[in-house]
């Protein structure tokens, strides 16, 4: 005896939207620190170069230059990290996990916080250089020299990739809010499959007795 079978419903274009849009950021994610790491060489030499000029004092740019390094390091451990957190958030949607699309807004909410900072620092160095005392003229030369050795695109590039990564994320919560995203994951969740009934075996009889014999016994 044949039972119909329920059809799977149909992955929605959103969640495959928002799936491509978080391994686009995970490989662009990569592709940051590496170009972050290919760049310091040169940010470091253009900036010691520039700093023979100044006042300061070799330990003073040495300092400097420990704190570029540094943050560029940091930058780049952020960025490879994010990217198999992001990939996997991706194969997560995919799979139709209602716990993931939730892991997936709180992870959307605080990179979207923390591209909004990044875009406010740049921003703000920009408009409002860092002020230092008279006692500390030397280090004010050396930190305004910091966005000079970069290359004239990286800044600008950070910032686009800061509000580029904002946008993903904002688009990424949209579009698991969306009302066939909720109906998709809500059904993946609830549905369970169906089986055949199974056949109640007959109660146990016990066995009959045998059938008496026609003659006598002697």
């Amino acid at each position: 005896m044949s039972y119909p079978e329920s059809a799977p419903a149909r992955r929605p274009a959103a969640v495959l939207s928002a799936a491509t849009v978080l391994l686009v950021m995970a490989v662009a994610a990569l592709a940051y620190a590496v170009v972050d790491l290919v760049v310091l060489g040169g940010t470091v030499d253009a900036f010691r170069a520039a700093a023979r000029d100044t006042s300061a004092t070799p330990q003073e740019i040495d300092d400097v230059v420990t704190l570029l390094r540094a943050s560029a390091v940091l930058s780049a451990v952020v960025a490879v990290l994010s990217a198999p957190v992001l990939a996997g958030l991706a194969l997560g949607l995919l799979s139709g996990r209602n716990g993931v699309r939730v892991a997936t807004w709180v992870v959307s909410g605080l990179g979207l916080l923390a591209g909004c900072c990044s875009v406010a620092v740049v921003v703000g160095e920009r408009a409002a250089p860092l002020r230092l005392g008279s006692g500390e003229q030397a280090l004010a030369e050396l930190l305004g020299l910091i966005g000079d050795a970069y290359p004239s695109w990286w800044i600008p590039l950070n910032a686009g990739l800061s509000v580029a990564q904002g946008l993903g994320y904002l688009v990424v919560a949209a579009l698991l809010a969306l009302p066939a995203t909720n109906s998709w994951f809500g059904r993946h969740r609830w549905a369970a499959p169906t089986a055949p009934p199974a056949f109640t075996p007959a109660p146990h009889q016990p066995p009959s007795a045998p059938p008496a014999s026609p003659y006598p016994p002697r």
